[in-house]
């Protein structure tokens, strides 16, 4: 029995990307199909090896089964609950959920550029940032020349929006405002 842990404060969002859903139910199908069966047949031959309370590879191969296990739980929880976004939105010079945006930070001139996904998307190596975040909360519906503020731990910052695009940076498309 697990040990029980109470629900986060702030739920997150249930909103994927079609190629965040590809990669979570690529991952399921690895886990189940080739990982675990891997797995399992290391563990049924370290158990034929004979005792198992000084097995290391045993008692290594049965914890990677729990943590495979775990993992495959919570892909399959989480793949009910989530909708996917395949959808471009009515309005593409507004800023929406798969959005790829840059900004100006008002400060220092810097220009950041960012996608906005769901929170089982993020990856900072991308800039792919979770709709559940400050900054991408604060840029919904925003369009170009927008100013945005942002409560940040650091302090307020503004930003003004230079580019909203629904097709990856380098894809010339009509759906794209520049400045």
């Amino acid at each position: 029995m697990s040990r029980y842990r109470p629900p986060a404060n702030t739920p997150r969002t249930a909103l994927i990307t079609p190629e965040g859903h590809k990669v979570l139910t690529d991952e399921l199908d690895f886990l189940w199909r080739v990982r675990r069966p891997e797995v399992t047949r290391a563990v049924s031959e370290a158990a034929a090896m004979g005792d198992r309370s000084e097995n290391a590879e045993y008692i290594y191969g049965k914890k990677l089964l729990r943590e495979i296990d775990r993992r495959v739980r919570f892909l399959t929880k989480r793949l009910e609950v989530l909708k996917v976004v395949d959808q471009k939105p009515t309005d593409p010079s507004r800023i929406f959920f798969g959005a790829w945006v840059e900004v100006e930070d008002a400060d220092t001139g810097e220009i950041l550029s960012f996608r906005i996904v769901g929170p089982d998307e993020i990856d900072t190596a991308r800039h792919w940032i979770s709709i559940d975040a400050p900054m991408a909360r604060a840029m919904l519906k925003k369009t170009v020349d927008d100013e945005v503020v942002v409560e940040r731990p650091v302090g307020r910052g503004v930003f003004y929006v230079l580019s909203v695009s629904y097709s990856p940076p380098g894809a010339q498309t009509a759906d794209q405002s520049a400045l």
